[in-house]
């Protein structure tokens, strides 16, 4: 009874009203005590409207940055550096019908994003021009959303890589030969590669993609994209009722990338995390199904070469006859210095990303996110609300980018999975190098039905995994994508399903923190047959190692040294960095290379020695470590330095020479008792520096610790740290 009494007095204590212009009525807003808010509402305006607000609260400097740069104005507060990145992102702004934009997501989306954008705007004129920490040391004001700020383009456009691979393949050709890169990196499936006629390969460059990458990264933290994500059925459970596992890999960030969040309103009851600069959330569960996602890789871009009128610059090309260029001239605002024109230039095709005016080229980007429904993540406002697998699959109709593998459970106990977004039908040509515009023999035919997306429904394995690999089922002829991420990570998940046991929570969080190498092992295999008569020590101790990737491993520090200086000693000088380490292990495989596994190790421990002169500090986590810095590059903002287990290759994965990239969130959900789900995010649900929430979550998150992620209201009570009441104005 004293307990109950203490907890009581501790809510009292805790609870706070605050009267907000915009709600309609009151709305309940429980954070528990691992800084989830769980928002209850009694319609969906007020719904969206708290979230909006409580996101400001929360991560108001991390969206603001987010919005800044999906809209191009980070000039004005990074200076003229970022001139280049605004650009892009006003060139792939939407351009097109927005009743037509908003109707794509769910047919509440406009009212939806209106709610969360008043939020967010009355949580910033509740400040009264009172400046959070970060505006203060950023020297800036925090300002005013509309709802276009939530449609933007450019998150989509960062996880779609198909026209940096396009420009990339076209150079290696353009280089060393057709041959050469069939060869060294081949597609899968496997095509010829033919250039388009009318192409002048040596034209192209990667100057073409130097705004658009440096557009589509992180002002802090840019790499690669990768997840995991895994469902299993009831026959493989101790519940008999499925589990879905998800961990998103996006950079690992100050704050986190993703929220979590709990929306209850009438038609709402979904938790999950989400973009926080968007309305409701990316995965999560409702009371009736739950879902994940993984990056496919879906083609959705191409490049189109457009010749350019000699006599007339804003001329172009197509079928014989010169169209006009359109052409908008904005102005970009720069701090500390005067705002800079750019003219925003469009053909038929798509916005000019770079214009070669020696030789009158430009080079065009053509992307599904043109289109209407076009801004990652804000379908999910129609998967929140399906209840079965046909209302998934209807919702997954309205995804379009990025394209994700999408897993899924429901509490009946089916399982399924589907590559969702759109992927365009090209009746000509492959989509693998840039292709004339002047020709119009290369346009789209529209897009493959969602039917014909390959997909699985309570698959005979009782399972079904995905970690951005190879997702084509055998016998699949659609021509959706060639560029895949390496197949080991998925490759252990379905090593440790295939065990036949009856897995628990407890289990998958085990999966999700699994360090094992598979191409470690393979590659041990490689060496025992061959191994170097030089550093027998340090070769002994490599083969009796476990292949696990662990911070205080040794061995795990030379094998990540040893095949990172393997490509200098087994390909001519112009192909090294531009294979993969599945290419070298099976030419490894098949043809043994004692001198090339010498002369490499010899450098891979000259390199170690040069950084870390004692033995004893010979430790992957010592070259391997997460810098935890905040975008304003505050040195107080920073978090301490963390050793890094895992590697690009491993279920744990934290690519990157510094481990930056991995999963900041993950999720593992429970359908036999919603409350028993677990959760992880980090550094901590707030980007607020003087909240107890800004990095409270790191330390489990190190060691692997989830936390609940409780779900029915009795839970959430008994959970909750802080009340807040939201009365109408």
């Amino acid at each position: 009874m004293p307990r109950r009494i203490f907890a009581f007095l501790f809510l009292i204590a805790s609870a706070f009203g605050e009267k907000v212009s915009g709600l309609h009525e009151s709305v309940e807003i429980l954070r528990d005590r691992w800084g989830v808010p769980h928002i209850y509402a009694k319609n969906t305006d007020d719904l969206f409207f708290a979230q909006g607000w409580i996101t400001a609260k929360d991560r108001l400097f991390q969206i603001d940055l987010w919005r800044r740069t999906g809209t191009g104005k980070l000039a004005e507060v990074l200076g003229p550096d970022a001139t280049g990145r605004d650009r892009v992102a006003r060139l792939v702004r939407f351009r097109g019908d927005w009743n037509k934009e908003w109707e794509s997501y769910s047919p509440d989306a406009r009212r939806i994003a209106t709610a969360f954008v008043n939020g967010i705007n009355a949580y910033i004129k509740s400040l009264n021009g009172k400046r959070p920490l970060e505006f203060r040391l950023g020297g800036y004001d925090p300002a005013l959303w509309t709802i276009e700020d939530v449609a933007s383009r450019i998150a989509g456009l960062g996880m779609t890589s198909n026209l940096t691979q396009e420009v990339n393949r076209a150079t290696e050709i353009a280089n060393f030969g057709v041959a050469n890169v069939e060869r060294f990196a081949p597609p899968d499936p496997f095509v010829h590669l033919t250039v388009p006629p009318g192409i002048d390969i040596k034209a192209i460059s990667t100057a073409i993609v130097k705004d658009y990458q440096s557009a589509t990264g992180s002002p802090r933290f840019p790499g690669e994209q990768g997840s995991n994500d895994w469902v299993v059925d009831g026959s493989m459970t101790a519940t008999g009722k499925p589990l879905l596992a998800n961990d998103p890999h996006r950079p690992v960030t100050v704050p986190s990338l993703r929220k979590t969040v709990h929306l209850v309103a009438p038609g709402w009851n979904v938790i999950g995390a989400g973009e926080p600069a968007l309305p409701g959330i990316a995965i999560g569960h409702n009371e009736s199904i739950a879902w994940g996602l993984t990056i496919v890789g879906v083609d959705q871009e191409d490049l189109y070469v457009e010749k350019i009128n000699p006599a007339n610059g804003n001329q172009y090309l197509y079928k014989g006859a010169w169209k006009p260029v359109e052409v908008e001239r904005q102005q970009i605002a720069v701090k500390g210095s005067a705002s800079v024109a750019a003219d925003l230039r469009y053909t038929q095709h798509g916005p000019i990303l770079y214009e070669d005016r020696a030789k009158h080229l430009a080079y065009v980007l053509k992307w599904v996110g043109a289109e209407p429904g076009g801004a990652g993540y804000l379908a999910g406002l129609s998967a929140a609300r399906a209840k079965n697998w046909n209302e998934f699959l209807q919702s997954m109709q309205r995804f379009k980018v990025p394209s994700e593998n999408m897993v899924y459970a429901d509490t009946q106990g089916n399982i399924g999975w589907i590559a969702a977004g759109f992927s365009p039908i090209r009746k000509n040509w492959t989509g693998l190098l840039p292709v004339p515009g002047d020709a119009g023999e290369y346009e789209w035919s529209g897009f493959l039905p969602t039917a014909e997306m390959p997909q699985a429904y309570n698959p005979p394995r009782h399972f079904f995994a995905t970690a951005n690999h190879k997702i084509l089922p055998p016998g699949y002829t659609k021509q959706i994508a060639y560029d895949w991420a390496l197949p080991y990570r998925v490759e252990r998940v379905e090593q440790m399903l295939s065990e036949k046991k009856k897995f628990t929570v407890e289990d998958f969080e085990r999966m999700q923190y699994d360090v094992t190498s598979l191409p470690a092992k393979r590659f041990q295999a490689v060496v025992k047959k061959s191994p170097p008569s030089k550093n027998r020590d340090i070769v002994d101790e490599f083969l009796k190692w476990d292949a696990r990737i662990t911070p205080d491993s040794r061995p795990a520090l030379v094998y990540e040294m040893w095949i990172a200086a393997l490509p200098q000693s087994i390909y001519p000088p112009e192909w090294r960095g531009r294979t993969n380490l599945e290419i070298e292990l099976k030419m490894l495989e098949e043809k043994p290379n004692p001198h090339a596994l010498a002369e490499s190790l010899d450098r891979a421990v000259a390199e170690i020695e040069r950084n870390l002169p004692h033995r004893e500090s010979w430790k992957w986590g010592a070259a391997h470590t997460m810098q935890w810095r905040h975008p304003l590059g505050v040195k107080s903002l920073n978090l301490p330095p963390t050793p890094r287990p895992g590697d690009g290759n491993t279920v744990l994965a934290s690519g990157g020479a510094s481990g930056a990239n991995g999963a900041s969130y993950r999720e593992i959900f429970d359908l036999s008792d919603w409350d028993k789900s677990m959760m992880t995010n980090t550094p901590g649900e707030s980007g607020d520096p003087d909240s107890k929430h800004y990095r409270d979550l790191l330390d489990d998150w190190i060691a692997g610790k989830y936390h609940p992620l409780p779900f029915s209201r009795k839970a959430v009570e008994a959970a909750t740290e802080e009340r807040i009441v939201l009365e109408p104005r």
